[in-house]
């Protein structure tokens, strides 16, 4: 795309220079000459500009319908779509755990190698850390060049709930305030409070370009060993959570902001961290039913995703999968059962749970299968998207299930 700019810019004063020329003096054989090389020009720029315009209608939600997006797709940027990646990954002379850490080779623009590697590898969405956000100038860029570069409109999300989870507020100088801990806004016992929390986070990822945050924390901190959920949730009612979440949404939304509810069917009540490795819930279906799942039930209407948790539900689950890559969870029980018709994602797949079980190719896989939508972050975004193309590619995905979830996904980006 830039360099179709950087073409089309000297056509421009090529053409304009010539057609001046020609206007002002009279005609001989070399006039004429310099006349035919404009019109060559003209035809040329209107070549270059009809295709950039083409992308950038592929780039504005709304400016098409999502069925026509759709169905001009190949099927290596439908399996793109379903990506969605660290900016980082983008990265391939970076060895992977390096890439994957939290603070180490930092990346704040975005590369020529990066944008090359997005040509092949057109991911859906890209998710900000605070080691990609050094000041609001640089910030705004970083937004600015991945959607440039994107040739259908990339979600842009970042983890914004406030209090020791808040990419953008924690960085002093980004200048921004933090709203603090979801358990105190719960304590308040006011939904006023969560709106206006959701209302002002919102208001400040819409000024950078961002489009989601993957809040609010919709789990039922029950357990008081909790070292995952803590003061993220609004607390262990199940009820207020359910209005505070509500009310989270609200906030987001009028601020043009699409919120995702997490962690389905819940971590509030366990005591291990699934960043590091596999952690069980006990409950039942029916137990989960009278609390954990109660503030995502009451919002389905109104969230925009909900992202799958890598708990185990043992009591549901025969083959010991996170619900994740549960199929028996993911379709079964939120889809069929629940009735929930939104986006579905998962948590990020580098994480323990996942990634030393699994690995990211065929993780990947079962993700897709599970019903999904959404695959969040694994580890090596190569090697599962490779996983994924190849198994479209060979019929043991159908292109079909793919289609739904694309269809799912630009919809949700706003194309009509």
């Amino acid at each position: 795309m830039t360099k179709v700019l950087i073409l089309s810019k000297f056509a421009a004063f090529y053409l304009c220079r010539n057609i001046s020329f020609c206007l002002k003096i009279r005609y001989n054989s070399s006039m004429k000459k310099n006349c035919v090389i404009s019109f060559v020009v003209i035809m040329l720029c209107s070549l270059l500009f009809s295709c950039r315009s083409l992308a950038s209608e592929k780039n504005d939600p709304g400016s098409e319908s999502a069925e026509k997006i759709l169905s001009e797709l190949s099927v290596q940027q439908k399996v793109g779509q379903l990506f969605f990646i660290q900016p980082d990954q983008l990265d391939f002379s970076v060895p992977i755990n390096i890439v994957m850490s939290r603070s180490k080779v930092p990346h704040t623009h975005l590369s020529s190698g990066m944008a090359d590697a997005l040509e092949k590898y057109p991911a859906g969405g890209f998710v900000f850390f605070a080691k990609n956000i050094k000041n609001p100038r640089q910030l705004r860029r970083f937004v600015r060049q991945l959607k440039d570069a994107s040739a259908i409109a990339p979600v842009i999300a970042v983890d914004e709930e406030g209090g020791r989870v808040a990419r953008l507020a924690r960085n002093r100088k980004m200048g921004l305030e933090n709203v603090g801990p979801m358990l105190e806004v719960g304590k308040t016992g006011d939904v006023s409070n969560a709106r206006k929390a959701g209302e002002y986070i919102g208001q400040y990822l819409s000024e950078y370009g961002f489009t989601m945050d993957f809040a609010p924390d919709a789990d039922v901190n029950t357990n008081p060993e909790n070292i995952v959920i803590g003061d993220r949730a609004f607390g262990s009612d199940p009820e207020l959570v359910a209005e505070m979440a509500g009310a989270f949404l609200e906030g987001l939304h009028s601020k043009g902001i699409k919120g995702c509810l997490k962690h389905f069917p819940g971590h509030g009540d366990t005591k291990d961290d699934t960043h590091a490795d596999y952690v069980a819930v006990v409950k039942s279906w029916e137990e989960l039913k009278k609390c954990e799942l109660i503030p995502f039930v009451r919002n389905f209407d109104s969230t925009d995703a909900v992202m799958l948790a890598h708990v185990t539900l043992a009591s549901i689950e025969p083959g010991a999968l996170p619900s994740s890559l549960s199929k028996t969870v993911v379709t079964k029980k939120l889809r069929e059962e629940l009735g929930y018709k939104g986006i579905i994602l998962t948590d990020a797949l580098a994480m323990g749970a996942i990634e030393k079980n699994y690995g990211s190719a065929k993780a990947a896989l079962l993700a897709v299968e599970a019903g999904n939508d959404i695959i969040l972050m694994p580890q090596d975004f190569a090697a599962a998207f490779d996983a994924v193309l190849e198994a479209v590619q060979t019929g043991k995905i159908s292109e079909k299930r793919i289609d739904e979830s694309v269809l799912r996904i630009l919809r949700f980006k706003g194309y009509r």
